[in-house]
């Protein structure tokens, strides 16, 4: 598997990559966290615009994408019951989803996020029990309660 920045005629293989994450998700006891139009197309190509977008391919396929990006990130600037385990500079990823095809690609985009950082922050829907496995299992730590732009809460992890 590599990872690499999205292009921008690869967007449709994306949204449909997304559409497919919203029915596994719902399936599994999280309706809500997507919905049934997130991400809208304008913010992945605005991810891909903005050099953020990465997929990871396997055999010439795209089998996951998902947001990277090294900085403060607006979310994480507040925690609520409970605390960043540091301070320290980190990258976060945000809307990670695999095709499914290949098992370990999600843990592989997120051990690249990490290689590239060294303290990753990411957060996720309390439905989302397939995501809180997922974190676990790759070491990162549960630190509290973020919320988004929109208001809506979720579960913040970080791994350090």
């Amino acid at each position: 598997m590599e990872i690499r920045k999205t292009k921008p005629e690869e967007l449709n293989i994306l949204i449909h990559m997304y559409e497919n994450a919203r029915i596994f998700m719902a399936s599994h006891g999280n309706p809500l966290q997507w919905g049934n139009t997130y991400p809208a197309p304008q913010i992945l190509m605005d991810d891909i615009s903005s050099g953020n977008s990465y997929v990871c391919v396997e055999h010439d396929k795209i089998i996951a994408t998902f947001y990277y990006k090294e900085g403060i990130d607006d979310t994480y600037v507040r925690i609520y019951e409970g605390q960043w385990l540091n301070e320290a500079p980190y990258g976060v990823v945000h809307r990670i989803t695999s095709d499914g095809t290949i098992r370990g690609a999600a843990s592989f985009c997120l051990n690249w996020a990490f290689n590239k950082c060294g303290n990753l922050k990411i957060d996720t829907h309390r439905d989302n029990i397939v995501m809180q496995h997922l974190l676990d299992k790759n070491g990162f730590k549960y630190c509290g309660v973020v919320y988004l732009e929109n208001g809506s809460e979720r579960i913040a992890y970080q791994k350090v």
